[in-house]
């Protein structure tokens, strides 16, 4: 039986991977973008990677470019973004669909163990806000929408785009996975 961990992905780099690549390890899965106004969580993210790495953390982030086109570039040019504007040392993988008819089988799949965000309410209010439509649940509602698989491989965890690399809510969902055996 295919699971989530057999989902073929590609590197930004184009080289072949899988989430199998990173068996055993806590897994921050963040769908990124180079022109959003959330864009600066890179940097947390980052500070993130580095803090944890040891005990096990890997954040991989995932540009796509299905919100209002804010991550236009090609993958070269993303991996450029990355790498001088925020030193980004995590994995970055080539550019996905996170929504839509193109949706990549790997946001299928995390949407679908984990339909609903923790910290959902306020990002979509303001987007409504300025009148910009948004996707129901379970569908991806933004940019930066975080997602925890456990070292067992299972998807344990859900946040909302605002949901920030610092937020002691998610913390403490690392913690608890990082502390747990592989």
């Amino acid at each position: 039986m295919s699971t989530i961990q057999d989902i073929p992905l590609k590197r930004i780099d184009g080289s072949a991977d899988t989430l199998a690549a990173h068996k055993g390890k806590v897994l921050l899965v963040v769908n990124v973008a180079s022109k959003c106004g959330l864009t600066p969580q890179y940097e947390g993210l980052e500070k993130l990677f580095e803090a944890k790495r040891a005990q096990g953390l890997e954040v991989l982030g995932f540009p796509a470019n299905n919100f209002r086109e804010q991550e236009p570039g090609t993958d070269a040019e993303i991996a450029d973004f990355c790498s001088t504007t925020y030193n980004v040392q995590f994995p970055i993988y080539s550019k996905i669909s996170v929504v839509g008819a193109d949706q990549h089988p790997l946001y299928a799949a995390l949407t679908k163990a984990q339909p609903a965000a923790i910290g959902e309410g306020p990002h979509r209010a303001r987007l409504e806000g300025f009148k910009i439509a948004t996707n129901p649940a379970p569908d991806v509602l933004w940019n930066f929408e975080k997602f925890v698989i456990g070292r067992n491989g299972d998807v344990v965890a859900r946040f909302a785009p605002d949901v920030t690399a610092d937020d002691p809510r998610l913390v403490s969902v690392l913690e608890a996975e990082l502390a747990k055996s592989a």
